[in-house]
C-alpha cells in the first residue's frame, strides 16, 4: 500500500470526482441531470473518499435516516456509494473505507445500526452485514392473471397525474404505513424530492413516470408509481408497466390499483422489481404461475451497537436469551448479551452467564428485520443453540421486512 493513499474526508471540491467515479464503477452515464440529482442527497460530513495524491480513487457515504423495525422506528446509517476505481483494486482501500466508516458511526453513537444495499454479496458480511430481507421481483403475464375477487362497493376513485403534482397525497399514506412495515426508510422533503425526480437518463426507453391515488370517503387510501415502456411484435401492441411502488392502507385499495396496472392498454406484460415476499397479490390471482415472481436479496443490516440495537426493536414473543456475540471490527460488540424482552420492549445487557445462543454480528444482522428466520442460520450451522432456550420464534415478526427503494 503506497502511504500517500489517504482516508479522508469529504470536500465540496471532491464532488465531481466522486461523481466520475461512480460512473466508472457501475458502469452508467452521469450526465448533467445526474450530477445534480445525486449531489441532493450528498451528505459531505458523511462521505469519506480514498486520495491518491488529488485524485479520488475510492469512496463511501452514508445518509441519515430511519428504518422502521420490528415495532420501532430507530435511527440507521443509510450505506452507498461504495466502489474504487479499476486501476486501484486489491489494495485494501474499500477495507480501510468499511472500518474507518463503521468505527465512526460507532463512536457518534447515535445509529445502532446501518443498513445498505449489495451490488455484490460476496463483500459485505466481511464487515458484518447480514441478508436481513428478500424481495421478490415480479414479470407478469397481465393477460393470463384475473384478480379472484370483484371490485369494492362502493368502489373508490383513482386519480392519475404526475407525482409531483401528487406529492402531498403520497407522502400521507407513505407516513401512516411506514411505522409499522419493517424495512422502510424515512423520507423527508429532500428525499421525496430524490425518490419521485424522473430522469430521462433512467427511463431506458420508457415514457415518464405517472402516479395514480385511490380515494375513499376521508381522503387518499393508497398509490401506485409506474411507467410504460412500448413494444410492437408481430402480433400487435407489446408494451410493459414497469411498476415502482404500491402502497395502500386497506385490501380494497390494494385490489384496485392492482387493478388499475394489470388493465392499462396496449400493455402485455407488468413488472414489479421491489415486491415482498408476503406481497398480497400472489393470493389475489387465479394464474399465481403467471406473476412469475424470482426471490432476490434486498436489505443488509449491520448492528453497530449491538446491546442498543437489540434493545430498540421488540420480539413477537416474550424472550430472556444470553448471545454469545463475535465481531471482528467493532470489539466492543464481542462478549455476551443477555437480551430481555417482548412485544412491548426490550432491554440488553453485558452478562458473564452461561451463554445459550453463539453467534456472530452477521447472524444477528440476518434475523434483525425479522426476515431470515433464526432457525434456518442454526439449520446451517452458523448459529448454534448451546440450550434449549430457542429465541428463534421472538426474533420473527407478524410483517415481512420489504424494501421501496434502492438508494
Amino acid at each position: 500500500m503506497r502511504e500517500e493513499i489517504q482516508i479522508r474526508p469529504t470536500t465540496q471540491g471532491d464532488v465531481a470526482g466522486i461523481l466520475d467515479l461512480l460512473g466508472t464503477v457501475f458502469h452508467e452515464d452521469y450526465p448533467e441531470e445526474v450530477r445534480d440529482w445525486e449531489t441532493g442527497v450528498l451528505e459531505l460530513d458523511r462521505s469519506l473518499v480514498a486520495d491518491d495524491a488529488g485524485q479520488v480513487v475510492g469512496h463511501i457515504d452514508a445518509y441519515t435516516r430511519d428504518l422502521t423495525v420490528p415495532g420501532a422506528v430507530v435511527p440507521a446509517a443509510h450505506v452507498s456509494g461504495a466502489g474504487v476505481v479499476p486501476t486501484h483494486r486489491r489494495r485494501g482501500l474499500l477495507n480501510r473505507m468499511m472500518r474507518r466508516q463503521l468505527t465512526e458511526i460507532a463512536d457518534a453513537g447515535r445509529e445502532p445500526i446501518a443498513v445498505l444495499w449489495a451490488s455484490e454479496t460476496s463483500i459485505y458480511p466481511r464487515y458484518g452485514y447480514g441478508p436481513a430481507s428478500s424481495r421478490l421481483a415480479f414479470t407478469i403475464m397481465n393477460r393470463e392473471v384475473r384478480l379472484t375477487v370483484p371490485p369494492a362497493e362502493p368502489a373508490g376513485r383513482l386519480r392519475m397525474a404526475e407525482p409531483t403534482g401528487l406529492l402531498a397525497d403520497l407522502a400521507k399514506v407513505y407516513e401512516q404505513l411506514r411505522p409499522d412495515r419493517p424495512g422502510w426508510s424515512s423520507r423527508d422533503d429532500r428525499w421525496w424530492r430524490y425518490v419521485l425526480t424522473d430522469l430521462e437518463a433512467h427511463r431506458d426507453g420508457a415514457t415518464k413516470r405517472y402516479a395514480v391515488v385511490h380515494d375513499g370517503p376521508d381522503g387518499p387510501t393508497g398509490y401506485a408509481l409506474w411507467r410504460v415502456k412500448n413494444g410492437w411484435n408481430s402480433h400487435g401492441p407489446d408494451c410493459e408497466v414497469q411498476v415502482r411502488e404500491v402502497v395502500a392502507t386497506d385490501p380494497e385499495t390494494y385490489q384496485a390499483l392492482w387493478r388499475f396496472l394489470l388493465s392499462i392498454d396496449l400493455c402485455r406484460s407488468v413488472t414489479f422489481r421491489l415486491g415482498a415476499v408476503d406481497e398480497p397479490l400472489r393470493y389475489l390471482v387465479d394464474e399465481p404461475r403467471r406473476l412469475g415472481p424470482a426471490v432476490l436479496d434486498a436489505l443488509w443490516v449491520r448492528l453497530v451497537d449491538v446491546p442498543a440495537a437489540l434493545a430498540a426493536r421488540r420480539y413477537a414473543a416474550p424472550v430472556d436469551v444470553v448471545l454469545d456475540v463475535t465481531d471482528p471490527i467493532l470489539e466492543r460488540n464481542t462478549g455476551r448479551w443477555r437480551l430481555t424482552g417482548g412485544p412491548d420492549g426490550a432491554v440488553c445487557v453485558p452478562t458473564t452467564d452461561p451463554a445459550d445462543v453463539t453467534c456472530s454480528v452477521t447472524d444477528l444482522g440476518a434475523v434483525y428485520l425479522g426476515g431470515t428466520p433464526l432457525s434456518a442460520l442454526v439449520a446451517s450451522g452458523r448459529v448454534r443453540l448451546l440450550t434449549g432456550n430457542d429465541p428463534t420464534v421472538a426474533f420473527g415478526w407478524h410483517r415481512r421486512p420489504s424494501s421501496t427503494e434502492v438508494f
